[in-house]
């Protein structure tokens, strides 16, 4: 039997916010991330609040860019999360509102079979300010995965979804085991099983004790 296991990118496979590191040197952080914490709760738009927040990152270079996403902190547990399911016969997914540069880097260093995240607009070497990309709106995760299954041929009942923030909800109804890790109450109020904390095996052991690893 063929299962998939979908993993958010964002506080959930890496240890904070991509978005909120990048804008860092622009001494911009605390502006982004305040925007960034909204959208993840649900109180805005993800689509206006990604396009508001890569705004203020016009300007950066991309080699900076660049940069920063190749130093990205990762979940404790992450890689051995994404081997352990791998190695149990899952096909192990990232969707993530964020950027390319950040996710490619994470499938080099965690191993996950794809990644399926936004790209950010770049002349010249410097970024534009303007995003594009899969990951754009509130329900992009749910419209890719919805896409995604039948050219698979994994059943809703195999399919395990692993997030954070509001834009990871409209997975949940294709999967047949939704898991928030440090969830938004938002996510928690949906979610069958909850992970708190630093680590992310505790998924590992939502599996185990449920019969799915």
């Amino acid at each position: 039997m063929k299962r998939l296991a979908v993993f958010d990118f964002d506080s959930t496979l890496m240890a904070g916010e991509t978005i909120d590191f990048l804008a860092e040197p622009l001494g911009l952080k605390e502006q982004v991330a305040k925007i960034t914490a909204r959208a993840m709760a649900g109180e805005l738009d993800f689509f206006e609040s990604l396009t508001r927040r890569v705004a203020l990152l016009k300007g950066l270079p991309v080699q900076k860019v660049e940069e920063i996403c190749r130093s990205l902190p990762f979940t404790p547990g992450a890689k051995e999360v994404v081997k352990t399911l791998q190695e149990r016969g899952y096909l192990v997914l990232c969707f993530s509102g964020g950027f390319r540069p950040a996710t490619g880097y994470g499938q080099e260093v965690l191993g996950y079979d794809a990644h399926f995240s936004n790209i950010l607009h770049s002349k010249n070497g410097i970024l534009t300010g303007q995003v594009g990309g899969e990951m754009m709106f509130n329900n992009s995760k749910g419209d890719l995965l919805g896409r995604l299954l039948p050219l698979l041929g994994i059943p809703k009942e195999e399919v395990v979804v692993v997030g954070d923030g509001a834009n990871d909800l409209s997975m949940f109804p294709l999967a047949g085991v939704r898991i928030a890790f440090n969830g938004k109450p938002i996510v928690r109020e949906q979610a069958d099983y909850s992970v708190e904390g630093e680590d992310l095996r505790g998924v590992l052991e939502i599996l185990d004790k449920i019969g799915k690893l």
